[in-house]
């Protein structure tokens, strides 16, 4: 793992750290490689069900590196989009624990985890009209679903950074801590997604996601596929005999 991205594992979770402090963890190619073969970890392993996103020192990211996309290069890859995660996130939940900024292409990844906790100290903004780029790595697309039109709206064209407050007012932050305490209650909020049936969590999120776009007509045949093969799962089958016997489940992902 390159020295940009650092992994490690709590149990269950698995906590990915942006690891370049000393430029707020702006992104460049390495960062977006490392980041991308930490996400491909993650996948892997069986044993490891939720991962959290982070960074180190006093902000989460600060965006691309415009220092070396200046000498040439773009850090994206191939199918997989900015910071190796944007157009393909892992189909397993990711938390993002933010502490400071994340702007730019740093939101972009905010935006591209399922969970978003928040210290007082986080800001957040799509300031790339500033720079004369757009958000094209699923900021703009990814806000737009997420709160309302107007609020998108501002944002996206102002460039405007929001606060931690804002951000959980206008729907996109789960909760907001303490300074300094993200990581900790993100961690928090993993063990309680992994301790359910995981082919469960996986089919929820890939519901939540994708139904948005299904016509109301077709929403519960297009559902229904899904629903059934965990209907079929020995994890269903071990939920329903660990209640009634009033016993913890044990989830074999099958």
């Amino acid at each position: 793992m390159a020295d940009e991205v650092l992994m490690r594992h709590e149990d269950d979770v698995m906590v990915i750290t942006l690891n370049r402090p000393a430029v707020h963890n702006a992104v460049n190619a390495a960062m977006a490689q490392g980041l991308a073969d930490a996400l491909d970890r993650f996948e892997q392993r069986e044993d490891v069900r939720v991962a959290v996103i982070t960074g180190a020192g006093p902000s989460f990211c600060a965006g691309m590196d415009l220092k070396a996309f200046a000498e040439g290069q773009v850090p994206r890859i191939e199918g997989r989009g900015f910071a190796g995660i944007t157009e393909r996130p892992p189909r397993k939940p990711l938390i993002a624990a933010v502490e400071g900024h994340a702007l730019a292409g740093g939101f972009e990844i905010v935006l591209a985890a399922d969970l978003v906790v928040a210290s007082e100290s986080a800001r957040f903004g799509l300031s790339e009209v500033r720079r004369g780029l757009v958000a094209a790595g699923g900021g703009l697309m990814r806000l737009a679903r997420r709160i309302p039109h107007q609020l998108a709206m501002e944002m996206a064209l102002t460039g405007d950074a929001v606060t931690a407050a804002d951000a959980h007012r206008m729907g996109f932050a789960n909760r907001v801590v303490a300074k300094g305490q993200a990581l900790d209650a993100a961690l928090a909020l993993a063990t309680v997604v992994a301790r359910n049936a995981p082919l469960a969590v996986e089919a929820s999120k890939r519901i939540v996601n994708e139904s948005p776009d299904w016509p109301i007509a077709w929403m519960f045949d297009l559902q229904r596929p899904t629903a059934q093969a965990l209907m079929n799962s020995a994890d269903a089958r071990e939920g329903a005999a660990a209640f009634t016997q009033k016993r913890p489940p044990v989830w074999q992902g099958r």
